[in-house]
């Protein structure tokens, strides 16, 4: 199955009076988002920044908070590193909550990011002492493939280290060649189209589209010109009962 949701079903956030705008595929039931928490995935955001902005130091726990910086440059301080820690394009930082932890983000104008929250059985992090990764862009493999690149951001040859399991994020630049990447139906497969126009299995996005495809066993990318696309691989069951199924 492929499911095609448009940014606008998608939720939408602000901060600082407008100053940071986010839109949501998976949001807080206050986002209105029209989807929900499923697999180990609690929450993606998509956040812009219209002005350099700070979002206040707040509190976080049990999750796994990871940053992937998409344009520009961001900036992140915590009550465990205690110190301020720049991010540029294409680097990636995790959080990984455990018992608690506070944190602030700067972001700087025309900045982009995507900030997904990731469910590793809270039952067993809430009593972990929280820790903090980050990654430069440059410390992740890259693979030509075709007219394709494929960027392995989370699985094999990554550095990466979460504690959520089963997870796999990828970025891949597409060219007019189509693109076949090996699905494994136990699987559900999130995509966001970050730019350009591109088909799922036949099943056509533009950009900004959030994109969810259930029991393939592949995945044919296809675009007129060229696009670059968002990935995220999580088990259709964690083999846990998570956050929002403990919730509902």
């Amino acid at each position: 199955m492929i499911r095609i949701i448009p940014k606008e079903q998608q939720g939408q956030g602000a901060f600082n009076g407008g100053e940071i705008v986010e839109n949501k595929p998976i949001g807080f039931s206050q986002d209105h988002s029209s989807i929900r928490p499923y697999s180990n995935l609690f929450y993606w955001a998509h956040a812009r920044a219209v002005t350099d902005s700070t979002i206040g130091l707040h509190p976080h726990q049990g999750f796994e908070i990871c940053s992937f910086v998409l344009k520009g440059e961001i900036r992140h301080y915590d009550t465990k590193l205690k110190a301020w820690r720049t991010l540029a394009a294409g680097d990636v930082q995790i959080i990984r909550a455990g018992n608690g932890i506070s944190h602030s983000e700067w972001m700087g104008k025309g900045g982009e990011m995507f900030q997904i929250w990731f469910d590793p059985n809270l039952e067993k992090t809430l009593s972990k002492p929280a820790s903090y990764d980050d990654y430069r862009a440059s410390d992740f493999p890259e693979k030509q493939l075709g007219e394709s690149r494929l960027k392995t951001l989370a699985g094999p040859g990554s550095p990466f280290q979460m504690d959520t399991p089963g997870v796999e994020v990828f970025r891949v630049e597409i060219g007019t060649e189509p693109f076949i990447l090996k699905a494994d139906p136990g699987k559900i497969y999130s995509a966001y189209l970050l730019d350009g126009s591109l088909s799922f299995n036949g099943e056509s996005a533009k950009q900004h589209d959030f994109v969810l495809v259930t029991e393939q066993e592949e995945i044919v990318l296809e675009s007129q010109g060229s696009a670059d696309v968002f990935i995220i691989a999580s088990p259709v069951h964690p083999g846990y009962r998570t956050y929002g199924q403990l919730r509902g």
